[in-house]
């Protein structure tokens, strides 16, 4: 899924209200991992069978008012820059602002596709609102709420107009490993040491998206796709929105890998950047190994490794099932290693448990520790059948799926990972109602 969709727009439009609008669209997936709160940038959407990543450009806007305008033009640059099809929002209440039109000619020289919404319009009464909107030459005005919804599906069909309709286009079997991280992390420099061993053959991939740089890593005569997110201090005209730029980057890479590698700094540890980008690859349900680089720079004791492991899964909380290993670019030193760990996940994440096995393993567990009672309702799980692989899902049948706590959830999520190897390997649980016939 190469598409990417931008929400554009000054600030106080409702552009993230909108974002969340959309996102809601979609059949929501229940997973063991429901709890970690956080400022959302991108997420997966769909509409009408068409998948996309929308990027919502809201909240990154610096403090100081006179860059105030100069970084929501280059936001909109951005989005130009990187999206094949453009919301651009403007709040019907306000009407048109100089900074609506400033931004509305940066567009409409651009010659994207470009989706002008009228936010705030609450009803019919107020799409008299959308007429000065003609005037900014971009099409024609969608009036929409983003709060209740109204219209959105309207605006979504001419979002979705020119997106690639076959999301699989360039799905060629081979293993696609992406280097995330913040920047200055040293994921180009870890590329750059995997590509220059000798067994390595260097090798343009024809048509690749041009959002992050491609490799072809000859691994003991496998192809290995290497997807490098670099190239930021490369755009010297950005100066306000390097995170989100950064940002933009990221979701391209993790949408189209198999296996996340997120790159930290040994010297600087895990910062709140760090846990929001393995926030991301984990939602996305790819495969996620955590690299420490620079690790030859830190003054070792005998336990070093073991305590900054154990630190990374105690502030992690739920995500202790992700490996972390500690490399080094300059020395080259475990480099082979993260791939062989990544060819193990993508192994493990095509997986296929059997639905007996599965009942054999958690019904025991489950009779031991029964869900908690709900309103007098004995809660029961009936049984347990996978039902996709990559990421591995897992369906629960209940006869009250809706009242399931979260923290029960979480209970079976371990209980499945202690029978089986998921090291790395985030997954998704569906709780589903069984017959009626059966209900109690």
């Amino acid at each position: 899924m190469h598409n990417l969709v931008a929400i554009v727009g000054r600030p106080n439009v409702g552009k993230s209200t909108l974002f969340n609008r959309i996102l809601e669209e979609r059949d929501a997936i229940v997973d063991a991992t429901s709890g970690v709160t956080r400022d959302r940038h991108y997420g997966s959407g769909e509409w009408s069978g068409v998948g996309f990543i929308l990027i919502d450009t809201g909240g990154i806007v610096p403090e100081s008012d006179e860059l105030f305008d100069r970084a929501i033009r280059e936001q909109a640059h951005l989005a130009i820059e990187e999206a094949q099809s453009i919301i651009f929002v403007c709040d019907g209440r306000d009407g048109l602002t100089p900074v609506d039109k400033e931004i509305a000619l940066t567009l409409r020289q651009s010659g994207k596709h470009i989706t002008l919404a009228v936010n705030k319009c609450d009803n019919s009464i107020q799409d008299a609102q959308l007429f000065e909107f003609f005037s900014l030459g971009i099409g024609e005005p969608f009036g929409i709420s983003a709060l209740n919804g109204r219209s959105t599906g309207d605006l979504l069909d001419h979002v979705v107009e020119p997106l690639n309709k076959d999301e699989h286009l360039d799905d060629d079997g081979r293993l696609k490993i992406a280097l995330i991280g913040r920047p200055n992390v040293g994921k180009s420099s870890i590329t750059n040491a995997l590509l220059g061993v000798e067994r390595a053959i260097v090798s343009d991939i024809p048509g690749t998206t041009r959002d992050a740089i491609d490799s072809v890593l000859k691994y003991y005569g496998e192809e290995i796709v290497l997807i490098d997110t670099a190239g930021l201090r490369k755009r010297s005209h950005i100066k306000e929105n390097v995170e989100m730029y950064s940002i933009m980057r990221t979701a391209r890479a993790i949408d189209r890998c198999d296996v996340a590698v997120v790159v930290l700094d040994a010297e600087r540890g895990l910062e709140a950047q760090d846990k929001r980008i393995i926030n991301d690859a984990v939602d996305a349900r790819r495969g996620v190994i955590i690299a420490v680089n620079k690790w030859d720079a830190v003054e070792k004791e005998t336990n070093t490794a073991v305590e900054f492991t154990k630190k990374v899964h105690e502030e992690l909380k739920t995500f202790d099932y992700l490996p972390v290993v500690f490399v080094s670019a300059l020395t080259k030193q475990r480099l082979s290693k993260v791939i062989d760990m990544a060819k193990e996940i993508q192994i493990r994440r095509s997986s296929r448990i059997s639905t007996s096995k599965l009942n054999d393993i958690l019904h025991e567990e489950i009779t031991k520790t029964p869900p908690p009672s709900y309103r007098g309702h004995d809660l029961r799980i009936n049984y347990i059948t996978q039902t996709k692989i990559a990421p591995p899902t897992f369906a629960f049948f209940c006869n009250h799926p809706q009242e399931l706590p979260d923290s029960y959830k979480r209970f079976l999520e371990r209980t499945l990972r202690k029978h089986i190897d998921l090291e790395g390997v985030p997954v998704s649980f569906l709780f589903r109602k069984k017959n009626k016939s059966d209900d109690d």
